[in-house]
């Protein structure tokens, strides 16, 4: 299988802007890519690394690169329970940024996960995004399961 950078790059840029359309950012591509990358890390985060390894399987390249980008594989999961704990983790990826793309608003933030999560389903399996889904804490997996049917 030969990599094919400049179709990678291509697939990314219109993966981004589409994005950037769902979650009501108009062309702030910039601010889009911030976000998505930090709900990414932070889901990496709170799920086993079998369960990112199985993920990412079903991810095209650009998506797995963004996955992996700084990816420490941990031994203790972070202590998070509830979903302001989750968007806290996501704005600790997000760094400074956050403050103009989060606007502190937990129901913004809320907002961009699940719009997150329902966008990931033309590339993640049912099954996988059950299997996500049953790896977090029982106050997150409504985060996944309210977005399994879309």
């Amino acid at each position: 299988m030969a990599l094919n950078f400049n179709q990678y790059a291509t697939e990314g840029n219109t993966f981004i802007k589409e994005y950037a359309k769902q979650m009501n950012l108009g062309t702030d591509t910039d601010k889009a890519g911030r976000i998505f990358i930090a709900i990414m890390h932070a889901l990496r985060d709170m799920i086993p690394p079998e369960e990112s390894l199985q993920l990412i399987a079903q991810l095209p390249m650009f998506i797995k690169g963004a996955y992996v980008h700084g990816w420490k594989l941990k031994k203790k999961k972070p202590k998070i329970k509830h979903m302001a704990g989750f968007i806290d983790l996501v704005r600790q990826y997000d760094g400074p940024a956050a403050v103009n793309d989060f606007e502190y608003s937990e129901e913004v933030a809320e907002r961009y996960i699940d719009t997150t999560f329902i966008y990931l389903r033309k590339y993640i399996s049912l099954g996988e995004m059950e299997d996500i889904r049953d790896a977090l804490p029982k106050d997150l997996k409504s985060m996944i399961y309210s977005n399994l049917m879309f």
